[in-house]
């Protein structure tokens, strides 16, 4: 049975996949069960639920419940997308560091470190400040605002490996550099590389979510999970339903994604520690 195959047989895993089965369910087919336009003004605002709104209405009057079912598909492929970006981009800058070493290493953890000082926020919101407010790129600016942290993590997991029997004797067979680090160095990183796949898909979710808050990201009167709790913050003393319910979705995202990841990242340590 592979690695991740005996992962996905644990019970942190089948949470996982249930918490994101969930979430995946309401983003692929929940927008066919909405009743009303997610910009409809229906009803008065923040009305109690009722057969005819189960989760009330929001702040303006709309259905939260199609709101609700109509909101996740751009905040999931965002996160998806930023993560990706950082992950991929990191890993490739800190192996790239650590198996060329010296002056190469010494450039581009400094250049990282210049990308380090600014807070992802605020280097997502300074470019948007200036490039316009764009889904895509927001999803690029918070993958590479990742890139950074994941590539000292990856630095530092590789270093070891890149210091390991096996990795010398390819490079004194001649071996090519892609092949060394794809096929020698990579397995040997695996466990870190999922704790920061999980770690940053947890985090690309929180991004995302909080720069739809603050009006960065996906624009009203577009449906979007982030921005429903922009939208009525003002109300949740009276409805607290229409705050409280995307909320709800974007933790199941973001824990499920987290569980999963080091559901297999303590899988492939133990099955290193057996080796």
């Amino acid at each position: 049975m592979t690695v991740l195959g005996r992962a996905v047989r644990t019970g942190q895993a089948r949470l996982g996949l249930a918490l994101l089965g969930v979430v995946a369910l309401v983003v692929v087919f929940g927008p066919l069960f909405a009743r009303h336009a997610p910009d409809a003004i229906v009803g008065p605002p923040l009305q109690e639920p009722s057969q005819k709104f189960p989760l009330g209405t929001d702040i303006l009057g709309r259905d939260v419940l199609s709101r609700l079912l109509q909101g996740g598909l751009d905040l999931s492929w965002m996160a998806l997308l930023a993560a990706g970006i950082g992950v991929v981009l990191g890993c490739l800058v800190g192996l790239t560091a650590a198996y060329r070493g010296g002056a190469v290493d010494a450039l581009l953890m400094r250049a990282m470190d210049v990308l380090l000082s600014f807070p992802e926020i605020i280097f997502v919101l300074l470019f948007v400040s200036m490039l316009g407010r764009s889904t895509l790129l927001t999803a690029v600016l918070v993958g590479v605002a990742f890139v950074p942290g994941v590539s000292r993590v990856m630095r530092g997991a590789a270093l070891p490996v890149i210091g390991s029997e096996y990795v010398l004797w390819a490079k004194a067979n001649g071996l090519p550099s892609r092949h060394i680090l794809v096929r020698e160095v990579l397995p040997g990183v695996t466990s870190p590389l999922m704790v920061e796949t999980g770690m940053r898909l947890v985090w690309a979710v929180a991004a995302m979510a909080s720069l739809n808050y603050l009006g960065f990201g996906i624009a009203p009167p577009a449906a979007d999970w982030g921005l429903m709790v922009g939208e009525n913050q003002d109300g949740l003393p009276v409805a607290p339903l229409p705050v409280l319910a995307p909320i709800v979705l974007i933790l199941m995202m973001a824990l499920g994604g987290n569980l999963i990841a080091e559901s297999v990242a303590r899988t492939v340590g133990r099955t290193e520690g057996k080796g």
